[in-house]
């Protein structure tokens, strides 16, 4: 058996802390995480937060076996047992609309909306229950290949050289520019308007999704009743909406979302970030291994974005165990193809099925509108193709 190996992790969001935890549980790795920004801190009397994840049920099951699930429950999720889905063509009660059950797939529920701070914060509490070290506000001053491994120096001086390098640190990863790892770039032209709204109606712990010609929005459901709206339209709407007066908004939106729930009046901060997918050429290199956003970013419409990268998380720490159990060293290429082999696939399937789901719902042809919601009806009957398709998204297959 090979001895200890040296993992350091750049980036302490959602994944990169996924993959701390599980990689720290192995008494062969000695794991360390940077982060350029600062700890971020969760009290349960803050307001819900802007941003939250579509946390699938398959995500939910990872971050129980991390041990941290049962934390975050209590402190702040939403389920959802039930999703539609559909056409500004058609009518949420219509005979195309997407609607899914929980109870169809012997499931509880078919998610969780949490906060992503909610989530981070429980992650950081059960890594300071493992020899990981973890160092906020650290800049790296560079990062250069050293034989076949990396040599990290931070702004202090300070110095690493891993036997692995995790780039867990977002769609503008410092880890992968370094690394000179191309990506292929989908520009949406759209920017995502959020905030959180007080709907007219219970939402019924449901989530909503209507497409209108400039995107789509989305209406989820949260614990105190309050849903978050994330509604993707061009840059000018959005930035009109962050501008808008509270009554203005609410018409706006109430109009948008087809009045599914009544009126929405806002209740919450707003915010507004530009829209745009990208999938790195490679995820790895010798010594280096890209995870989240920083190997795939997704369009928001599928809630999918953090769901792929905790399954690259978990597959990457699979795939280091079972080579050390062959007394392999973690940052060989070999070891890490096997990673990004079972992971390519799969992220670029569900990218480019989003890319063009949300290219086909964003015109206002009436000819495409028409075999939208032909082709929504076929898939409403295709019997295994749908449960296929929907146990995938959830992360149960």
């Amino acid at each position: 058996m090979t001895s200890n190996a040296n993992i350091l992790i750049v980036g302490a969001g959602m994944v990169g802390l996924a993959a701390a935890n599980l990689l720290a549980r192995d008494e062969r790795l000695t794991v360390t995480v940077v982060d350029a920004g600062k700890r971020p801190e969760f009290a349960i009397d803050d307001d819900v937060s802007l941003r939250v994840s579509a946390i699938a049920p398959g995500s939910s099951t990872l971050l129980s076996s991390i041990g941290v699930w049962q934390q975050i429950v209590e402190k702040r999720v939403c389920p959802y047992t039930n999703m539609k889905v559909w056409d500004a063509a058609g009518h949420a009660d219509g005979p195309e609309t997407l609607s899914f059950e929980a109870a169809e797939f012997a499931l509880p529920q078919l998610g969780f909306i949490v906060e992503n701070i909610v989530i981070q914060d429980a992650l950081l509490h059960q890594l300071e229950h493992t020899d990981a070290a973890i160092h906020f506000d650290t800049q790296i001053d560079s990062i250069r290949r050293d034989g076949d491994r990396y040599e990290i120096e931070l702004q202090s001086a300070r110095k690493f050289r891993p036997d692995l390098l995790i780039g867990a640190d977002g769609a503008k990863s410092f880890v992968r520019s370094c690394a000179e790892i191309p990506v292929r770039l989908w520009q949406h032209r759209q920017k995502a308007f959020v905030t959180h709204l007080r709907p007219g109606l219970n939402h019924g712990n449901t989530a909503w999704q209507r497409f209108v010609s400039d995107g789509p929005v989305g209406l989820l459901p949260l614990q105190d009743g309050r849903v978050s709206c994330v509604w993707s339209t061009t840059p000018a709407k959005a930035d009109e909406a962050l501008a808008m007066s509270a009554q203005q908004l609410s018409n706006r939106l109430t109009d948008i979302s087809d009045a599914v729930l009544d009126r929405l009046t806002p209740e919450g901060p707003r915010g507004a970030f530009a829209l745009e997918s990208q999938h790195a050429e490679r995820y790895v290199t010798a010594g280096l291994a890209l995870v989240g956003d920083a190997a795939h970013a997704i369009h928001p419409l599928a809630g999918q974005g953090v769901n792929l990268g905790f399954a690259d998380a978990s597959k990457l720490a699979q795939t280091i165990f079972a080579e050390l159990d062959r007394g392999e060293s973690v940052g060989d290429l070999p070891v890490l193809r096997k990673y990004e082999r079972a992971r390519t696939g799969a992220n670029q399937l569900m990218l480019s099925f989003v890319d063009g789901l949300n290219r086909l719902f964003s015109t206002d042809s009436a000819s495409l509108a028409q075999l939208r919601g032909a082709g929504m009806c076929a898939f409403n009957k295709s019997g295994p193709v749908r449960n296929h398709a929907v146990q995938v998204a959830l992360g149960i297959r």
